[in-house]
């Protein structure tokens, strides 16, 4: 799972507006966010192995730190008490953050073979939608545009710079699916790294300017 992983923070942020979206956007990536450098680090394992599964290449034979379901807990306790500790909210703000972490680990078991340890590195699981790459990629638009459409529908002023967005966002997850395996792990690795930055810094601007706007017509 890559870009369904936002469906997740879109639909979470119309639910508390006052989180600000780009914390979504590294909350439901952030088992990911650690997964790279770990990787980089050689902290965790991961193979390139083209057909392992259908629509993913990568052999992901050792990540306990990073996507063992204990691993998720951790992360999303801590997302759960860093947002707390930095914005000082109602405890349901930061509660939505936490569950966001989390969401990622529920999301990745629909989609990975089973390479998801429960604990330490065994009791793997994983549904393996991978292997049907249709419905994978259909997922992953689905999830995607249909957070985006409830978050867009409680926004007013443009919402075009957002849906171009979403559109490239998705043929970024066509080239993963149907494009040649990376290079690397490493490349995979900074690639991940790479373009959850750069997704977090584009809604981070979108949502200033939004206010800015709003904020100016008020």
């Amino acid at each position: 799972m890559f870009v369904g992983h936002y469906g997740v923070s879109f639909a979470a942020q119309r639910m508390n507006r006052n989180v600000p979206l780009w914390v979504l956007f590294i909350a439901v990536q952030l088992l990911d966010v650690f997964w790279a450098p770990f990787i980089l680090l050689g902290i965790e394992k991961v193979r390139i192995v083209p057909g392992i599964t259908a629509s993913n290449p990568l052999d992901l034979y050792y990540m306990p730190y990073s996507h063992s379901l204990i691993a998720a807990v951790v992360w999303s306790a801590a997302g759960y008490s860093l947002y707390r500790l930095w914005r000082r909210p109602a405890g349901g703000a930061a509660t939505l953050v936490g569950l966001a972490v989390f969401s990622h680990w529920i999301l990745d078991f629909v989609v990975h073979r089973p390479d998801l340890p429960l604990y330490d590195d065994t009791a793997k699981v994983g549904l393996g939608l991978w292997n049907r790459p249709a419905l994978a990629f259909g997922l992953e638009a689905a999830l995607l545009f249909g957070g985006m459409s409830l978050f867009l529908r409680g926004h007013e002023g443009p919402k075009t710079g957002m849906m171009v967005f979403g559109i490239v966002m998705l043929a970024i997850q066509a080239f993963v699916f149907f494009g040649p395996p990376p290079t690397s792990d490493t490349a995979a690795a900074m690639t991940a790294l790479l373009a959850y930055g750069l997704f977090a810094t584009f809604v981070a601007r979108w949502e200033a300017r939004h206010i800015a706007v709003s904020r100016g017509a008020a």
